[in-house]
C-alpha cells in the first residue's frame, strides 16, 4: 500500500442503499474526497444534474421526487479544482432497499457486497479491486418508538480489531450534523444506538458514514455508508385544505353534473395505507326534494349531482358535511376529519318578465327631448339583479321614425319610455307603441314568453307655443358700399309654426347691429339704412357685415326667434392710396441713397394697384433734389438726384394714383432724414438729428417725475416739523421743580455734597445694571436684600431716551416690581444683622410707623434749599 498522500476520491465506485421512494431535497449519501492541500477549492458536480445534486460538503441530494427502479441507478460524481482545473471522477451506484418483511437479521445481511477499489487518477494504471472490509445492512426503524432510549440498533466492527485497538465514530445528518445527537456510537464496542423517537414526517431516512481509526487517529478502514429508514406509522389525521368549501350548481341541472372538488392531505406516507384517503358525505341540509341530491368520488373528492329537481326558487343553498378517512377509509383503524361544503344553486332564466298592466299611458309636450313619458313595470321571479332578472324592452311597433327609446332602471327594473327626437304637434298628436319585455339572457330550454310579456303604450302630444323662425336664415344680401342713410335695403320676415293657436301677427326688432347702420319695421320687417355702408369699416370682415333681428309673437308664454342678415358689401373706389412708411433715412451723398416705399390702399381690386408714383411740380426743389422710380405695382424707390444734400429732415411730397375707375389719387408726405454715413452706408449722426428736439410725450413724462419728487420732499419736511413740535410740547408739560433728573442722587460713593451735581442718569435708564465694584460677596449680604437668581423681565430704556418719558419708565418699573414674585416685601418689618450691644444707632422701626410721624420736627427742611422744598411742604409746616 502506498502511504503517500494522493488527492482524489478514495474509491472509483461508491455503492449505497437508499429507500425506493426518493423525495426532492432528500440527502442520499456523502461522498468522501481527500485533499492533500487543505487550501484547494473543490467544486462537485453530477452527471445527472436533473436528478442528483452534490453540495460543497460532498452530500448528494435528490433534485426531484421519484421512485427507484429494481435495477441499480448509476451516475458519476466529479470533483474539479477551481484553480488548476484538475478533475477527478467517481461512479456512484444506488441500490433500492429491499421491502421490509420481518426476516431474520441473517437474511437481512444477505445484500450485495460493497466493493472499495483503490483510487483512480488520470494517466494511472488500470483499476485495482480490494475485498471489502465490513458490511452494514440498511436499518429499518419505526417512527414514534416508545424506547427505552438509547435504543441499540446495530454493532459495527472491523476485521482488524483483533490486531489493533480501534475507535469507531459516525458522521452525517443526525449524528454530528443537524439535527445532531439522534444517533450515537460506542467508540470501543461500535454499538450504534438511537437516542429519541423519530418522526418520518420530518426526516424519512438518515444517511450516516461509519469510520474506524486506531488509537493514534489513523484510518484503518475506508468509511462506509449506513442507511436508516424510518418506517411510517399512522400518526396523522387527514387535514382538509379549507374548512369550508364553496361551490355552485345551476338550477335544473341533470344528474351527473359536476359541482366542485374538495381536497384533504395526510402527512403520512402517501404510498402506504396510512396516507391513502377516502371521502364520503355524512349529511345534507336541507333534505328536499331528496336527501341524496349529491354524491362524492371517494378517491378524488369530486362532488356531482345524482338527482334532478334543483330549483333556486325553492332551495337556494345546500350544506354538505364531508368526511375524509385514511387507511383507505377503514372505519376501524383509519383516522378521519370533516369539512363543510356549501353549494349555492345559481339562477337560470326559467321565469320570463311579465307586465303588470296591458296598457300604459303618458303625455309629452311637443319639441321636448330627453323626457320620460311613461314607466313600464314588470315582475320576474328569477334572482334579482342577475342577467335572468334584468329586463330589456323592445318596441315592436308604433314608432317608425325612432322618436322614442326605452331605458331600463337598474334598481327597479322598470322601463322608462323616453323621447329622443322632437315631436311636432301639428304633425302627430298621438302615438300608440307596442312594447315587448325580455331578459338579458335567453329563456331556458322549453320556456316560452307568455302574452303578459307584451304591452301597449299610448302617448298624447301636448300643443305648446313655438318660436317663430325666419326664412331663409341666414339671409344674404349683396350691396355696394356707400349706400346712403334712409335707403331701403331688403325685407326680412319670419313665420309662426303654430297653426292651431289664435295669435296676432309677429313683431320685429333689432337684436345686434355692431355699426348701427340698420333699422327694421316692427310690422312688415322692412330693413332700411341709418348710416352710409362702408366696406372698409372695422365691423366688416371679409366684405361681410352681419346683423341679427328678433321676431316675437303674443302667445302664452310669448316666444321669439332670431334671424341673421348677411350683407356682402361690394367695393367702390372711395379711398385714395397712401405712402408707407411715413419716415425714412438716407445718406447725404448720391450713393447709396435709395429709399423703398409702398403704396397702401384700403380698397381692393380693381380699385387698388397697380399704383402710379410721381413727384409734384411745386416746390421746384423737390424734383431738383429727388427722383422716384416705380419698381413694381405697389412699390417705388425714392433717391437723390444731386450728388450731395446737406444733412437734415426733409418733407418730400409724393403723388400716388390707383387703378380704379375713376382713379383716386393723393399726395402723401414722406419725412426723410438725411444724415452722414460711414463706408457701410449707416448713419453716423442719427442721434444728433433725432436729438435736436424732444417729443411732447417725453417732456410730459419728465415734468411728472419732477412734480412727484417735489411732493415727496415737501411731505418729508412737514413730517419732520410736526415731530419736533410734538416733542417740544411734551417736554414743556413737565414742571421744572418736578424734574426728577436733578432730585435723585447716586449713593454708595463719596462726593462734594450738593455741589457735586454730575449725576449718572444711566442708572435710571437701566436699573438692573450694576457696577462691578457695587456687587457684594454672597456671604455678607443683608437679609433684606434680594436673593441672587434669575431676574424678571423689567422694562429697559434706550441709551438716549427723551426726557419726557422718564415718568412712564418709572411707572412701568413699579408695575413690574409689584408683579415680581421674587421681590422681598420692603414695606414690611425687616430683619437686620445684629451689630452688637451698646450700639449708638437708634431703632429704625420708627421709619415703618405711621403713628410716630407727628413727633418729628421737619421744619429744618426749609433750611436745606429749594431742592428740598417739596419735602418741607409735605412733612413740615404743621397741619398745612
Amino acid at each position: 500500500e502506498d502511504l503517500s498522500c494522493k488527492t482524489g476520491f478514495p474509491e472509483d465506485v461508491h455503492s449505497a442503499v437508499v429507500s425506493r421512494s426518493v423525495h426532492g431535497g432528500q440527502p442520499l449519501l456523502n461522498v468522501r474526497f481527500r485533499s492533500c492541500d487543505g487550501n484547494k477549492k473543490i467544486h462537485f458536480g453530477s452527471s445527472e444534474p436533473g436528478d442528483f445534486r452534490v453540495g460543497e460538503d460532498g452530500v448528494v441530494y435528490a433534485e426531484r421526487s421519484f421512485q427507484l427502479s429494481a435495477e441499480p441507478t448509476e451516475f458519476v460524481v466529479s470533483a474539479q479544482d477551481k484553480e488548476t482545473q484538475q478533475e477527478w471522477q467517481m461512479r456512484v451506484k444506488l441500490t433500492p432497499e429491499p421491502a421490509f418483511t420481518g426476516a431474520s437479521e441473517k437474511d437481512q445481511r444477505k445484500i450485495e457486497e460493497i466493493i472499495f477499489p483503490w483510487q483512480q487518477y488520470k494517466h494511472s494504471s488500470p483499476l485495482k479491486r480490494q475485498k471489502r472490509d465490513w458490511v452494514i445492512p440498511p436499518i429499518n426503524l419505526p417512527e414514534n418508538s416508545k424506547g427505552p432510549f438509547p435504543q441499540e440498533l446495530v454493532r459495527i466492527r472491523s476485521d482488524r480489531d483483533k490486531s489493533l485497538s480501534l475507535r469507531y465514530s459516525v458522521t452525517g445528518p443526525g449524528a454530528d450534523q443537524p439535527p445532531t445527537g439522534i444517533f450515537i456510537i460506542n467508540p470501543i464496542s461500535g454499538q450504534l444506538s438511537v437516542t429519541k423517537p423519530l418522526d418520518r414526517e420530518q426526516i424519512a431516512s438518515f444517511h450516516l458514514r461509519a469510520h474506524a481509526v486506531d488509537v493514534n487517529g489513523n484510518q484503518v478502514e475506508n468509511p462506509i455508508d449506513i442507511v436508516i429508514n424510518v418506517i411510517d406509522m399512522n400518526d396523522n389525521r387527514p387535514e382538509f385544505l379549507h374548512q369550508v368549501w364553496n361551490g355552485t350548481v345551476p338550477e335544473g341541472s341533470k344528474p351527473g353534473t359536476y359541482v366542485m372538488t374538495v381536497t384533504a392531505i395526510d402527512a403520512d406516507d402517501p404510498n402506504a395505507q396510512n396516507g391513502m384517503l377516502r371521502y364520503r358525505i355524512l349529511s345534507q341540509a336541507p333534505s328536499s326534494p331528496s336527501p341524496n341530491m349529491f354524491t362524492i368520488n371517494n378517491e378524488t373528492g369530486d362532488i356531482i349531482t345524482v338527482a334532478a329537481g334543483l330549483d333556486r326558487e325553492k332551495v337556494q343553498q345546500y350544506t354538505l358535511i364531508i368526511q375524509a378517512t385514511d387507511m383507505e377509509g377503514n372505519p376501524t383503524y383509519g383516522l378521519s376529519n370533516t369539512a363543510t361544503a356549501v353549494i349555492a344553486v345559481t339562477d337560470v332564466n326559467d321565469n320570463p318578465p311579465e307586465f303588470t298592466a296591458m296598457t300604459f299611458y303618458g303625455e309629452v309636450p311637443e319639441n321636448r327631448v330627453d323626457v320620460i313619458v311613461a314607466n313600464l313595470t314588470v315582475t320576474d321571479k328569477d334572482q334579482p339583479h342577475t342577467p335572468a332578472w334584468n329586463a330589456l324592452y323592445r318596441m315592436t311597433g308604433g314608432d317608425p321614425t325612432g322618436r322614442f327609446t326605452i331605458l331600463t332602471d337598474p334598481n327597479s327594473n322598470d322601463g322608462l319610455v323616453t323621447v329622443v327626437k322632437p315631436i311636432d304637434f301639428e304633425t302627430n298628436r298621438m302615438f300608440v307603441l307596442t312594447v315587448a319585455a325580455e331578459n338579458q339572457v335567453p329563456l331556458a330550454k322549453g320556456i316560452q314568453h307568455p302574452p303578459q310579456s307584451t304591452a301597449t303604450v299610448s302617448i298624447t302630444v301636448i300643443d305648446v307655443n313655438e318660436s317663430p323662425y325666419f326664412v331663409p336664415n341666414p339671409k344674404l344680401v349683396r350691396q355696394e358700399e356707400g349706400l346712403m342713410a334712409g335707403s331701403m335695403l331688403t325685407t326680412f320676415t319670419a313665420q309662426d309654426p303654430d297653426r292651431y293657436m289664435q295669435q296676432t301677427s309677429l313683431r320685429y326688432s333689432k337684436l345686434s347691429d355692431p355699426a348701427n347702420w340698420l333699422k327694421i319695421d316692427p310690422v312688415n320687417g322692412q330693413i332700411t339704412t341709418t348710416a352710409v355702408l362702408d366696406r372698409e369699416s372695422i365691423y366688416v370682415q371679409n366684405n361681410m357685415y352681419n346683423a341679427t333681428f328678433l321676431a316675437s309673437d303674443n302667445g302664452i308664454p310669448p316666444m321669439s326667434g332670431t334671424g341673421t342678415l348677411q350683407i356682402y358689401l361690394l367695393d367702390i373706389n372711395d379711398n385714395a392710396p397712401q405712402v408707407h412708411p411715413k419716415e425714412a433715412t438716407t445718406c447725404e451723398t448720391l450713393q447709396p441713397n435709395a429709399i423703398n416705399i409702398t403704396a397702401v390702399d384700403p380698397d381692393i381690386d380693381p380699385n387698388a394697384g397697380p399704383f402710379a408714383f410721381e413727384l409734384p411740380d411745386t416746390p421746384a426743389s423737390i424734383k431738383r433734389n429727388w427722383t422716384i422710380v416705380r419698381i413694381s405695382g405697389d412699390h417705388a424707390q425714392l433717391s437723390l438726384r444731386i450728388r450731395f444734400l446737406e444733412a437734415g429732415i426733409y418733407d418730400v411730397p409724393i403723388v400716388i394714383t390707383d387703378s380704379g375707375n375713376p382713379h383716386a389719387s393723393s399726395t402723401s408726405l414722406l419725412k426723410v432724414k438725411v444724415c452722414q454715413c460711414d463706408l457701410n452706408g449707416d448713419c453716423t449722426d442719427v442721434d444728433r438729428i433725432v436729438g435736436a428736439g424732444l417729443g411732447t410725450g417725453a417732456i410730459i413724462a419728465i415734468l411728472l417725475c419732477i412734480i412727484i419728487l417735489l411732493i415727496l420732499v415737501l411731505m418729508f419736511v412737514v413730517w419732520m416739523k410736526r415731530r419736533d413740535k410734538e416733542r417740544q410740547a411734551k417736554q414743556l408739560l413737565i414742571d421744572p421743580e418736578d424734574d426728577v433728573r436733578d432730585n435723585i442722587l447716586k449713593y454708595d460713593e463719596e462726593g462734594g455734597g450738593e455741589e457735586d451735581q454730575d449725576y449718572d442718569l444711566s442708572q435710571l435708564q437701566q436699573p438692573d445694571t450694576l457696577e462691578p465694584d457695587a456687587i457684594k460677596p454672597v456671604g455678607i449680604r443683608r437679609l433684606d436684600e434680594r436673593p441672587i437668581h434669575a431676574e424678571p423681565q423689567y422694562p429697559v430704556r434706550s441709551a438716549a431716551p427723551h426726557p419726557g418719558d422718564i415718568g412712564d419708565f418709572i411707572n412701568e418699573g413699579l408695575k413690574a416690581a409689584d408683579n415680581d414674585p421674587t421681590a422681598p416685601p420692603y414695606d414690611s418689618l425687616l430683619v437686620f444683622d445684629y451689630e452688637g450691644s451698646g450700639s449708638t444707632a437708634g431703632s429704625l422701626s420708627s421709619l415703618n410707623s405711621s403713628s410716630s410721624g407727628g413727633e418729628q420736627d421737619y421744619d429744618y427742611l426749609n433750611d436745606w434749599g429749594p431742592r428740598f422744598k417739596k419735602l418741607a411742604d409735605m412733612y413740615g409746616g404743621g397741619d398745612d
